[in-house]
């Protein structure tokens, strides 16, 4: 890929952004902020750490938006971070006010560009910016289901005993407490975990996972998590860029897949170099779709609340 912008060169952008140079995913890398200073003080500090880790991507920064010009794929992880006791929804007006901002930025100067939602509530925000653009489903989707996911597996390694590189977890659903982790497509090397934790063990994962970001956020107290929400953006911005047509849950554009349409939700889905190129529908039991269709529910109604 030639240009990736992030907006946004927080916590979460700053890492994701030292981890894409690291992994050279790109020849450019633009960090796009308020403060102009601290965007290319960011860009200037990791573009210094080049020789050391072995990556030609130039990386710059700036607050003019029209470093955007270009960009085959935008990360938009600008916005107000939780606070302890604080929801991801508490924070959707004025991260839908944000995300609308920067999304007239991008229609202006990379309008042929996908576009990769972060911020909080991201169910919310990336269905906000399908529609403010009407680009295809394909060109907008966000994170959520590769993070929770993340969380689930290595939950389910401390409390296996196994390796994490042999554990794959699935979670599905609204980025938020009504996410629904799906024990039956979590596996051990292929196996079910069912095969290996007790009906109780595997509850209490379940809760865990739909409490991971809350967890880490009441520890830290001054920010939430970063370091993870980055690894599994990269993830997500590896599998693009090179094509690798890898199956991973993330928020996607729904047109009658699980019964739901005109909504944003984790979704299994299919991701390659056009973006979220399939969305893959699995068989659940009875109780993971009525769990599902609140989790639908919950995010709907944020919809509806929207400013």
């Amino acid at each position: 890929m030639r240009k990736i912008a992030i907006v946004g060169p927080g916590r979460v952008g700053e890492s994701t952004a030292q981890i894409l140079a690291k992994e050279s995913l790109c020849r450019e890398l633009v960090l796009v902020g308020i403060d102009d200073g601290v965007a290319r003080g960011i860009a200037l500090d990791i573009q210094e750490s080049a020789p050391l880790f072995g990556f030609d991507t130039k990386v710059s920064g700036g607050a003019d938006p029209a470093l955007l010009a270009d960009a085959d794929l935008v990360i938009m992880t600008a916005g107000l971070p939780r606070k302890p006791g604080m929801s991801r929804d508490e924070l959707r007006d004025a991260n839908l006010a944000v995300s609308r901002s920067v999304v007239a930025n991008v229609l202006r100067y990379a309008p042929e560009a996908m576009l990769l939602l972060v911020s909080n509530p991201v169910d919310v925000l990336t269905y906000d910016a399908f529609k403010q653009t009407g680009w295809p489903r394909q060109r907008v989707f966000g994170l959520s289901g590769v993070l929770d996911s993340a969380r689930m597996a290595s939950f389910v390694a401390q409390a296996s005993g196994f390796s994490v590189r042999d554990i794959s977890a699935m979670v599905i659903g609204g980025h938020g407490d009504a996410m629904v982790p799906l024990p039956e497509y979590t596996c051990i090397n292929g196996i079910p975990i069912k095969h290996f934790l007790d009906a109780k063990k595997i509850a209490e994962l379940i809760e865990h996972t739909r409490k991971g970001g809350a967890e880490i956020l009441a520890l830290k107290q001054t920010s939430s998590a970063y370091d993870s929400p980055a690894a599994a953006i990269a993830a997500m911005a590896e599998a693009i860029i090179r094509n690798r047509k890898r199956i991973l849950p993330c928020v996607a554009i729904l047109e009658g897949e699980y019964g739901q349409r005109d909504i944003a939700m984790g979704v299994p889905v299919v991701l390659g170099d056009s973006g979220m190129e399939k969305v893959l529908e699995l068989p659940l039991t009875g109780d993971e779709r009525r769990a599902l269709n609140l989790s639908a529910d919950s995010v709907r109604a944020n919809l509806a609340a929207g400013t």
